[in-house]
Parts: structure tokens; sequence; C-alpha cells
């Protein structure tokens, strides 16, 4: 194999890029703003050390500083994200019903979500309880009276720009709050009712840089400098001086960002940026088209010719004003077929190989344009598309070798795997229920997964697992997950557990969550329910989605995979940064293993926003329930609750409905205010079904329940215990041994 081929070579860095950076870095002038009358404090923030942060408005209210925290002189002060931040002294905005607050930030990429650049206010109780904040996600800055749901908010509708020195400026007066980024107007909102002074009555004790007022907030990561606080709103043409860059300064800025990465051994097209984060244009010509094109196209030499180099040149324009740069890009030429092979064969992987429980995904296609086929020692156990046939119950497992032969042209090259397929296990009656649920954004621990185990077999009475703790917490993606689904495998002893990776907690930016929101579901694996393994982010949505929000799946037989089906809003190809209007609807993809997944096709669009799928399928009908995401108006009055429909397909796109408005009461059925997430089950010792219904804003799940599934016709069960502050989950039949090791274990 060429070793040139797969290396990753070393990144070099020019002296001129180095120089280029240390300009961009350099502090940005910022004018007096006037004469500087009504600074009510002014942190420089260019100190060389100390834990005293000296107030330079002349007023003497020096702040102090904490945590992980390292001072950059001229460059600002640099906050690690763990615990470093500025605490600044109380009630700074007392008689205040004016403001502007202006400061200088660079928000490293890895800074988590959701944090405060600044924050000015009262807590109650880990939470926000009356501030003034600034955060860089959905650039946006919020005066409160309480928590979040009180705030009120001035939005630019994107998220800032990372690792790049912005100045951020906020104004309010007479109820009009403005927004302004690098001394340029981005956002303004009237109808502001609240004045600085109004917070905590003039009493502010959490005053801080860095630091949320949610406790379970992250702390600020990047870097601070030019700290402002006045009692007036500044004009438009001071608030200019503070921070407005000119065309020349734009483009030096935007050029000395241009990063390409590795250019030293390219194999694959370039991204080549046509936008610069502080506004540039940028627009590139090639040395040499037929290798490297100006759009970024690579077509590698011919084997054996030898490798190309080419220049490329970026021209950055802002305004008048325009700057070159200039990349040396070493492109390697094409390895031979039998790299390729030998490549796209190492790179292939069985999943859960040593224990084989379900179908296999065995791809027919590799690395570098590759065909692969797979051969079975034991053909009748697996067959050679993946299909697996377990042995018996009671009999022991078999051990067989799934031999992969990948192809390009003349060339091949084999890759073995060893394989475990294990019995069948014994079918167990049903004797009682698990649940599993999140308890809401209104909670720091909320949005994680919580455990409850039924009473026997009745599925109103629930034990909540963990002392009511949550028993899985995500690590990755966002750090909360929603909507847990919970399903067994067809054969019966392996489960999964998938969920929505978002926070809701201490932000509430509900249109940024669906604008710029997770595309991947969070998954865990298991065979027994209490056993999970490692967490899973994997991605399942389109670039055009905006969210990936309440995760199911079903097991199809006629493809013997499962369908994964979520809610996301689409937004157009040509809107990358997804600023326009557009609804939910629901998505599908197929999978073996919930690892591999298939491109997602649109399953649920009805021309406005639904959400909040689940499937029960009773003979050869699936029953598919879904929430109608429109506000309740007189042309939409099942708005906010649960339409039923049912289909002899699970894929196909034309449903019959059976009711809507499930969950919704009348004068002889009592109902729910509004409902969603909701999850369906048969009883386990009759013929009953159970529907249980998230009243999001109130009780959460509320149970309904109906003898006959084929009319629609769901009646709110009269007595109940439900654990505390159970919100949209999945409620799952469990055997005796299983619902015994849940009641044990946790």
């Amino acid at each position: 194999m060429s070793r040139r081929l797969f290396s990753t070579g070393r990144r070099l860095i020019p002296a001129l890029l180095l120089a280029l950076v240390g300009a961009a870095l350099a502090p940005v002038t910022a004018g007096a703003a006037g004469t500087g009358d009504g600074l009510v404090v002014h942190y420089p923030l260019r100190q060389s050390g100390g834990t005293v942060v000296t107030d330079a408005s002349g007023h003497g209210r020096d702040a102090t500083l904490a945590g992980d925290a390292t001072w950059r002189g001229a460059e600002g002060l640099e906050l690690g994200g763990t615990d470093g931040h500025v605490r600044l002294p109380g009630n700074l905005l007392r008689d205040l019903t004016e403001i502007t607050v202006s400061v200088q930030a660079r928000i490293d990429p890895a800074q988590a979500s959701p944090y405060f650049i600044w924050g000015l206010g009262n807590s109650a109780g880990g939470a926000g309880n009356g501030y003034l904040f600034t955060t860089g996600n959905s650039y946006r800055t919020s005066i409160a009276s309480g928590n979040w749901a009180t705030e009120q908010t001035v939005t630019a509708g994107r998220d800032l720009t990372r690792d790049v020195w912005k100045t951020l400026t906020y104004t309010l007066a007479d109820g009009t709050a403005v927004l302004y980024e690098d001394g340029a107007e981005v956002a303004r909102e009237s109808g502001i009712t609240l004045t600085p002074a109004s917070i905590g009555a003039g009493t502010t004790t959490e005053n801080y840089l860095g630091r949320s007022l949610y406790r379970d907030d992250r702390y600020f990561m990047g870097g601070l400098r030019d700290f402002r606080i006045y009692d007036r709103a500044l004009g438009a043409a001071e608030v200019r001086e503070l921070g407005f860059l000119t065309d020349a300064e734009r483009a030096e800025r935007d050029a000395a960002r241009l990063d390409l990465g590795d250019l030293s051994g390219v194999t694959t097209d370039l991204a080549l940026p046509e936008n610069g984060p502080y506004g540039s244009t940028i627009t590139w010509r090639s040395s040499d088209e037929s290798v490297v094109s100006g759009t970024g196209t690579v077509t590698r030499p011919a084997p054996g010719s030898g490798d190309a180099i080419v220049t490329l040149t970026a021209t950055v324009t802002s305004g008048q004003s325009s700057v070159e740069r200039a990349f040396t890009v070493t492109v390697l030429e094409e390895p031979t077929d039998a790299e390729k092979v030998a490549d796209a064969a190492a790179a292939l992987v069985v999943h859960d190989a040593g224990d084989v429980r379900g179908n296999l995904t065995l791809p027919t296609s590799g690395r570098h344009g590759t065909t692969v086929s797979w051969h079975s020692t034991k053909k009748r156990v697996v067959t050679p598309t993946g299909e697996v046939n377990r042995p018996r119950p009671g009999a022991g497992p078999v051990a067989l070798r799934l031999t992969a032969t990948v192809r390009l042209g003349n060339e091949k090259d084999k890759r073995r795997f060893d394989v475990t397929v294990r019995p069948l296990p014994e079918r167990e009656p049903y004797a009682g229920y698990a649940f599993s649920y999140f308890t809401g954004e209104g909670y720091p621990d909320g949005e994680q997964i919580y455990f409850a185990a039924s009473e026997g077999n009745d599925p109103l009475r629930w034990t909540e697992l963990n002392g009511g703790e949550p028993v899985l917490t995500s690590t990755k993606g966002e750090g909360g997950v929603r909507d847990p689904f919970l399903i067994r495998s067809p054969e019966g002893d392996k489960f999964y557990l998938i969920a929505t990776d978002l926070k809701i907690h201490g932000n509430g930016d509900w249109d940024g969550a669906q604008r710029h929101g997770s595309k991947y579901i969070e998954v865990w694996e298991s065979t027994d329910l209490v056993h999970w393994s490692e967490q899973r982010h994997v991605r399942v949505a389109p670039d055009t989605a905006g969210n990936t929000w309440a995760p199911e799946a079903f097991y199809d037989e006629s493809i013997g995979a499962y369908v994964v089906f979520w809610a996301s809003k689409l937004y157009s190809p040509d809107d990358p940064g997804h600023t326009g209007n557009t609804y939910n609807r629901m998505l599908y993809a197929t999978t073996r293993d919930f690892h591999t997944f298939s491109e997602p096709k649109v399953w649920v669009d009805p021309g406005y926003s639904v959400i909040d799928s689940t499937v029960l399928k009773e003979g050869g009908t699936y029953h598919r329930f879904t929430k109608d995401e429109r506000a309740a108006t007189p042309g939409a009055p099942c708005g906010k609750y649960i339409v039923q429909e049912k289909s002899d397909d699970l894929r196909g796109l034309d449903y019959e409905l059976v009711a809507e408005c499930i969950g919704k009461g009348d004068t002889t059925n009592p109902g729910i205010s509004r409902g969603e997430g909701p999850t369906v089950f048969k009883s386990n010792t009759e013929d009953k079904w159970y529907l249980f219904i998230d009243e999001f804003g109130g009780r959460g799940y509320v149970p309904f329940e109906t003898t006959d599934l084929e009319s629609g016709r769901w009646t709110m069960s009269e007595d109940y215990d439900l654990p505390d502050r159970p919100r949209h989950g999945t409620v799952l039949p469990v055997t005796a041994a299983e619902l015994r090791r849940l009641h044990d274990t946790w």
C-alpha cells in the first residue's frame, strides 16, 4: 500500500500566516463613545495578572476573577470553560431606565451550549430569577423578570461565528432594544416592557462575565475584552466607534482566517469558502484547473505519473478593499486499484459479530467505488446478505465465518470476520411494564433518562427507579436527552433506547433548536434492560434539517429491519443558514443495527407541522398516532392534540384517518388542555389498549384507554398513579424476570 495515500502528514503553517493571524487577533481599538459619559463600569480586561479586575470607569467598582482563566495582556482575558469567570459588583443595574452593554468576545469552537457571555441579575434554586444577558446562540440578548419563560428578546436569528473577535453591543431605551455586531445594527425589537432597574427592584447580586445565572449551563470558553456598561443607550454613531471595522480591516482579517487544512497530500475535493467571518466575499483561482479547479474540485494524477503541485489564490474582498492569499496544494497521484481495494477491505466492519442476535448489515459497496460480496460458512444461519436464523431455544451458540470479497476492476482483496450467533430465548409471558421518560426542561437534570417499573401487570401503578434520579445521562451532543423510546428486538432478547439530542433548560430557545439543532439521535443498547452500552451519537437527518426530534422505531418484518422515524423542520437547500420559514414533518430511515442508517425519506407531510409519531401493530394493521402541531384555531380545532391513522403498510404514505382531537375532552369525557408525545401499548392481560399523552405545560403524562382500537374513541383513565413529572417516553411490556431485575437493580 502506498504510504502517501493515507498519511495525514504534518500541518505546515507559513510565517506569513502566523503574521496575519497575529494581526487579526490584535486588540480592536475602541473609541471613547463620545466623551465616555455615562459609564457605569469599564473593564478593559488587558491586565498581566492578578485576581482583582480593574474598573477603568473611575468609579472604583473593581471585580474579581475566579476559576480557570488566563490573562493574555493586550489580547484580553481567556476563560477555559470549566469554572472561569469574573464576578462583578452588585446592584449595577440600580436606577437604570436605559442601558448599553458592550463587550469584545471570541467564542471558542468547543463552546458547549447553553451559555452566557455575560449575565446581570439574580438567581434562585439554580435558575435565573430576573436578569439581562447575551449569548452567541442565535446571537441574542434577553431581559427577564423571572426565569426564561419571562424573557423579552432581541435576536439576530443566527449563531455568532466562532473563533473570531466580535464587538457585541446591546442598547435598551424607551421599550426598544437594539443589537449590534462590530458596530453595525443586526436586530431591533420594540415593545420591551422591562427596564434594567426593574430587575430585582434594583438589587442584583449575581453579575458575571463568562458565567450563566443558571447553575447547569456551561461556562464561557474563549476570550473577552473591553466590557462596558453605560447608564444610557448609546447612539448608532457611538456604537460604531466601539467596534466598527473598515473594509480593509475586514478583508485583512478574513484573509488571515483562511485555513484549508493540511494541503501536503490532498486526495479529495477541497472546501473553498466563499465568505469570511467578517463579511468578506472570497473568490479563488487555480494555477492548474485540470488538477484543482477554482471551486475546489480535485482530479488526481494517474497512477505512476507523480504528484501535482498547484497554487490556489484567494481574493478576499470587502467593499472596495481586496487582499490576496496564496496556498500551495500537493495533490497525490491516484492509488492503484490494488491499493484502493486493500484500503476498502480494511475499512469494513461487522457490528456485534461476537454476539449476534438479529440481522446484520453487510455492505455491498465500499470505499473508492469498490463492490463487496459476502460468503458465509453456514448460510442457513447467516445468509450472504446478512439475514440471521438463530438456533432454537436451549441450543448452543453457532460459530461461523463471514468473508468479504472486495473488488475493483481486476483487483480483489478479502476480509474475514468470525461470528457467533446466539440461540433464541425462550418466550415468556409478559408480567408487567417498564417506563422510560424524561421530566422536562424546567429542571436541571430533567432532560435525562428516567425509569419506572409497574406494580405487576397494572399499567396505571408505578414505582420510580433509582430513587427518582436519572438512570442514563448524556455525555454527547447538546448534553441533554429527551423523548426516550425503548424497543424490544423481534427475537425478544435485545433492547434499544433512542432519544432526542436536545437541551432546552436554561435557554428556552425553541426557535434556535429548530433552525440549528442536532441532526443526531442518541442510542443505547442492552440485553437485560439494566446493563446499557456506551452512548452512541448517530447522525440520521439531512443537511436541510433544522432539528431531529422524538425518534421512535418499529420493526418491519417485510424488510427485516427497523424503521426509525422522527420530526424535522426541512429548509430549502439554498438556505444553508436556515433563516426561512418552514414546518416539521416526519422522516424515516431504516437500520438493522442502529449503527448504519439508510438515507432519510419524508413519511408524514400534511402541509403543516406534525411531530411525535408512534406506532402500534394489531393484527395486520399499523395504527399511527401523531401530534398535530398547529395552534388550535377555528380552522384547525384539533391543533395541539393527537391524530390516529391506520394502514397495512408501515412505510406507506397513504394512512387512513381514524380519529383526531384525541385527548380533547367534552361534556361526557374529561380531557387535557393540550397533548403531545403519545405512547401506546396493549394490556398484557385483556383486550384493552392504553394511550399515554403528555399534557405539556400541565400534568405531564395522562393515561387514556379503549377496548376498541379501531374506533378511535379514547377515555381518560379514572384511577392512576404515574411517576412524578413523567414527560414524553415509552411504556414497554416486560417479563416477570425483567420486571424483577428492574426492581432489584434500581
